[in-house]
């Protein structure tokens, strides 16, 4: 194809493609706008694809979606500190280590890592991966066009891997948002990202399967491999590609053949960390709900339906004693939860929401996760063989209908611990000779303490850094402080009982 020709097709695209705004404010009466496919808008284009001489059901020249797309794929480098933990020597035995002085936890280290992201707005919001940034002290963001910017993060949700950061520009090259509900099995989709720091690099390949669920965000959740503070159950309905994708790629584009945004690039199948040939995309769907509501409310606002699900086959719907092959069988409904409010009772099969064929349990847990708190569904569901059509409006996580605050900064500092305190009663301090303390009751494996070092439940914490803790609101008011003044990593000292010596270990805030 002439070069003349391909540029003047790109400018019929942007013409010829129906796009609204999708408006929502932050702050006071800030404006942020996301460019959005219609739905309507696939017929024209299919048409247009056409008109490049390519027969339909073909595949079409490729260049067209990759300088749409490539230009809105940014590389992020992230600069973060890890902890590395000390194992005590042979000559400890007999010197002794003085683990208070040297920091008996580790010693905090800086760390380099990188990514990819994806610019959604014209001033500088972009989308990527929850475990590309998270941890990041330092986040930098090079442009399509060498462009380097100092980026904050907005905000993130562990449940999807989804995070939004922010530079600051005018007039960014913004992706359009496509329509994930209209991807199609056999689809030619294109993968865009920084892989092994390869700038701007390009695969094609086609949609294998959609609302694929792999279990890597609940895996990586209870393993405590960088999905710390996760408080929703994930939600996994990854549209599946053959389209080469490898480390660097995670949080950038997958987007069809017309440059819209389908997905965000997150995961790979693999028995050795490289790509094996197949990779996993966030669909555009959960995209926008979780970034929209990371920048108006600084965290996700999650509805519920407030039921037990189980995923319908043949085996199952003889078990349970249902007639329907598919859908998803109402294993309980609680009498607090929306559900039962609206109707809905154990033994139901729920077979479509908002009008949605749903054929398995992540298409189910995706497509009430688009919804907030306060907002209705349509189910239609199948009671006896008889079908009928619910209304339910949906209920937040303590079974109200209000939005979700955001937690507050020194709150979220010790959550990012992942440690659950009680107070120490004062027979127990004067038994072991403390004026004060507060003890390790519980210890979440996905929180850093579990990551970063060896505490165990049971320290009784008598001082954060220099500062003397009685209780944990004193815990929280010490590490932001910390935090506050910058500090890299900060030391946890305590006692356990029955031991007479003094425990201190290294935490990066």
């Amino acid at each position: 194809m002439q070069p003349q020709w391909k540029s003047a097709i790109i400018a019929v695209l942007a013409s010829v493609t129906t796009l609204v705004g999708y408006h929502f404010f932050v702050g006071e009466g800030r404006n942020v706008v996301l460019k959005e496919v219609s739905s309507s808008s696939g017929g024209s284009l299919s048409k247009l694809t056409n008109f490049t001489g390519t027969p339909q059901g073909t595949p079409s020249d490729f260049t067209l979606a990759a300088e749409l797309a490539s230009p809105s794929v940014v590389h992020i480098k992230v600069q973060s500190t890890r902890v590395r933990r000390r194992t005590p020597s042979f000559f400890d035995q007999f010197f002794g280590f003085d683990e208070e002085m040297f920091g008996g936890g580790g010693r905090p280290q800086q760390q380099e890592s990188s990514g990819s992201g994806v610019i959604i707005s014209e001033d500088g919001y972009i989308v990527t991966n929850n475990h590309v940034v998270e941890g990041g002290e330092e986040l930098e963001v090079v442009t399509f066009d060498k462009q380097s910017y100092v980026a904050k993060l907005v905000g993130n949700d562990p449940s999807t891997d989804l995070a939004v950061i922010k530079i600051e520009g005018k007039k960014m090259p913004s992706l359009v948002l496509g329509n994930s509900d209209q991807v199609r099995v056999g689809e030619w989709v294109l993968a865009v990202g920084n892989p092994f720091n390869l700038e701007s690099t390009v695969t094609a390949g086609i949609v294998s399967a959609i609302g694929r669920n792999i279990n890597i965000l609940r895996e990586r959740a209870e393993g405590g491999n960088g999905f710390g503070g996760v408080t929703d159950s994930p939600i996994e309905s990854f549209i599946q590609t053959d389209a080469a994708v490898n480390p660097g790629n995670s949080g950038g584009a997958l987007v069809n053949l017309r440059g819209e945004l389908i997905g965000i690039n997150t995961a790979i199948a693999s028995p050795n960390g490289a790509f094996a040939g197949y990779s996993f995309a966030i669909p555009s769907s959960i995209v926008k709900k979780v970034t929209t509501d990371l920048i108006k409310f600084g965290n996700v606002q999650r509805g519920y339906l407030g039921i037990v699900p189980r995923e319908l086959n043949t085996k199952v719907a003889d078990e349970v004693g249902v007639k329907n092959s598919f859908g998803i069988y109402v294993m309980d409904a609680p009498e607090s939860g929306a559900a039962y409010t609206a109707g809905i009772r154990k033994g139901d099969v729920i077979e479509r929401i908002d009008g949605i064929e749903v054929r398995s349990e992540p298409r189910f847990r995706e497509l009430i996760g688009r919804k907030r708190p306060g907002e209705k569904v349509a189910i239609q569901l199948s009671r006896e063989g008889k079908s009928r059509e619910v209304m339910v409006e949906l209920r937040n996580r303590d079974g109200g209908r209000d939005l979700m605050k955001k937690e507050s900064a020194s709150a979220s500092v010790f959550g990012r611990l992942g440690i659950e305190l009680e107070n120490v009663d004062a027979a127990t301090k004067e038994r072991l000779g403390l004026r004060n303390g507060v003890r390790v009751k519980k210890i979440n494996p996905a929180g850093d303490v579990a990551k970063q070092t060896e505490i165990e439940e049971g320290l009784i914490i008598t001082r954060i850094g220099d500062v003397r803790v009685n209780s944990q609101k004193d815990v929280e008011t010490a590490l932001n402080q910390a935090k506050a003044n910058r500090e890299d990593g900060v030391l946890v000292c305590g006692v356990y009982k029955g031991v007479t010596r003094n425990y201190c270990y290294a935490i990066a805030l």
